[in-house]
């Protein structure tokens, strides 16, 4: 199975893009994660209705037998951990955007944390510029 963190932005799209493609390859199924925390009035990163519903179509089309979860109250990086823990979990995409170094080191960054704490192979994407 392919994990994928996806988020309702470019990041997020070429991220899905990417997992459906290498669940065709490998020939497995996939697993789509849009968490939130939830402690924010408004999350850009969780989709909304409509939006889920264009990923929902993306997926179907795809002919990948998938899964699509939205857990809310969680931390994104743990959750896609706790996923990756699973035994028929391959692999976890993720989307990346660039950030400068000093970023990193005041903000933290998730997919650093997803890069060093993963188990498994972690395949990190970004949209062309």
């Amino acid at each position: 199975m392919i994990v994928v963190g996806y988020t309702a932005d470019r990041f997020g799209h070429v991220a899905l893009q990417q997992a459906i493609a290498e669940a065709k390859l490998r020939q497995t199924g996939l697993l789509v994660i849009n968490s939130t925390k939830g402690d924010a009035l408004a999350d850009p990163a969780f989709a909304q209705s409509g939006a889920l519903h264009d990923v929902e179509d993306q997926l179907k089309t795809s002919g990948v037998a998938y899964e699509l979860t939205q857990p809310v109250g969680v931390d994104a990086v743990e959750e896609l951990l706790d996923a990756m823990d699973r035994a028929d979990a391959e692999l976890l995409v993720i989307g990346i955007r660039h950030r400068s170094p000093v970023g990193k080191l005041l903000l933290g960054s998730a997919s650093q944390r997803l890069l060093l704490e993963c188990p498994k192979p972690v395949l990190a994407v970004k949209p062309p510029l």
